[in-house]
C-alpha cells in the first residue's frame, strides 16, 4: 500500500477486506451449488460496495481539486462522491441527467447530495449523452464556473481506467478462497473489467447488466484495454435478468428480493443487487453452475429507504 493510498484509508476507515458470508438458500443447495455474498456494502457507510474501490483510486489522483461527475436522478455513484467530499473535504459538482429536474423538488437521493455540499448542474438529455464531447463538457465547466485544469472529471459510475485497476482489489480478495465463480451486477462496467483482471487463473466473473441494450461488453473491452493493455481474466455478462432496465423491477424480482431479505436477514437493493442474485438462482437452475461448485455474489450496495428504485 503506497503513501498516498495509506492516507486516504486512514480518513476514511473502510473495512477491508470486506466479509465474505457462506449462505444457507436451498435455490442452490439443490442443485449442489454454494453460495457467498462478498458484503462490499459493509466496507464505508457512505461509500459502499464498488463506491469505494472506483472512487479511491480517482479521488487520489484528484489530489483535493473539486471533482465533476455525472449522474442521473436517484444516482449512487452522486451521492458517494458529495459524501467522499463532505469527509474529505473537496468540493463536489454533480451534472444530472435531466433538465426538467431543476423545476421540481429535489428527491431524496439529490437532497443527500446537496446536503454534503455537491453543486447540482441539470443538463437536458441530448446534452447529457454528449457530455463525451469536449465541446459540451466545456459548456458544463462552464456552468460550474471552474476551469478544466482546475477540475478533475469522474465519468459516469465513476468507472474509467482508475477505477477498473481499483476493482482489481475486488478479485485479489476472493484469491485465496475456495471459489469458482463471481458474480456481480453491472450499470457501467468497471467493477466487472476490475474484478475479472484480480481474480486470476481458474475462476470466470459474471455480469449481469441492469440496462437494456446489449452494449456492455464493448464497453468493459474498452476499459480493459485502457486499464490493462488488453483483455483480463475470464468474464462474460448474461443480459436475460435487466427486467426491462435501470431501476425497473417486476413482481417476480420483488417477491424473490424480499424472500431472500427475509430468509437471510439481508434487505436486498433492488436496481443492482437483486438482479445479480436472481441471475444467479436461474443459472443454478439451469445447470450453468455445475454442481459442487462455489459461487460468490457480490452486494455492491444497501436498501437504505431511499426513493431510488422508483419506475423511471
Amino acid at each position: 500500500m503506497n503513501r498516498e493510498t495509506s492516507d486516504l484509508a486512514a480518513a476514511l476507515r473502510p473495512r477491508l477486506p470486506s466479509p465474505l458470508q457462506p449462505v444457507a438458500d436451498e435455490r442452490f443447495e439443490r442443485h449442489g451449488v454454494r453460495l457467498l455474498l462478498k458484503r462490499d456494502d459493509l466496507i464505508h457507510p457512505d461509500l459502499p460496495g464498488n463506491k469505494w474501490r472506483k472512487l479511491a483510486p480517482n479521488l487520489r489522483a484528484a489530489a483535493g481539486r473539486p471533482v465533476l461527475t455525472f449522474g442521473g436522478a436517484y444516482s449512487n455513484h452522486l451521492r458517494a462522491t458529495a459524501a467522499a467530499g463532505r469527509l474529505l473535504g473537496f468540493p463536489t459538482i454533480g451534472v444530472v441527467r435531466g433538465d426538467e429536474l431543476a423545476r421540481r423538488p429535489l428527491n431524496g437521493s439529490l437532497s443527500r447530495c446537496a446536503a454534503d455540499g455537491m453543486r447540482l448542474l441539470f443538463a437536458d438529455r441530448a446534452a447529457y449523452r454528449a457530455k463525451g464531447d469536449p465541446d459540451v463538457l466545456a459548456r458544463f465547466l462552464r456552468a460550474a464556473g471552474v476551469g478544466a485544469d482546475d477540475v478533475y472529471v469522474v465519468p459516469e459510475g465513476g468507472s474509467n481506467a482508475l477505477a477498473a485497476q481499483g476493482c482489481t482489489e475486488l478479485g485479489r480478495e476472493l484469491r485465496d478462497e475456495d471459489v469458482d465463480v463471481v458474480a456481480v451486477a453491472c450499470g457501467t462496467g468497471g467493477t466487472l473489467a476490475g474484478l475479472a483482471a484480480g481474480l486470476g487463473q481458474g475462476r470466470r466473473a459474471i455480469g449481469f447488466p441492469v440496462l437494456r441494450g446489449g452494449f456492455l461488453g464493448e464497453a468493459i473491452r474498452a476499459l480493459q484495454q485502457e486499464a490493462f493493455g488488453g483483455p483480463a481474466g475470464d468474464w462474460s455478462l448474461d443480459d436475460r435478468f435487466h427486467f426491462g432496465g435501470y431501476a425497473r423491477t417486476h413482481p417476480v424480482l420483488d417477491a424473490f428480493a424480499r424472500d431472500f431479505g427475509e430468509r437471510h436477514g439481508l434487505p436486498v437493493e433492488r436496481v443492482y443487487v437483486a438482479k445479480a442474485l436472481y441471475g444467479l438462482s436461474v443459472l443454478a437452475a439451469e445447470g450453468a453452475l455445475p454442481a459442487g461448485s462455489t459461487v460468490v455474489a457480490v452486494v455492491t450496495g444497501r436498501e437504505d429507504g431511499s426513493d431510488q428504485a422508483s419506475s423511471r
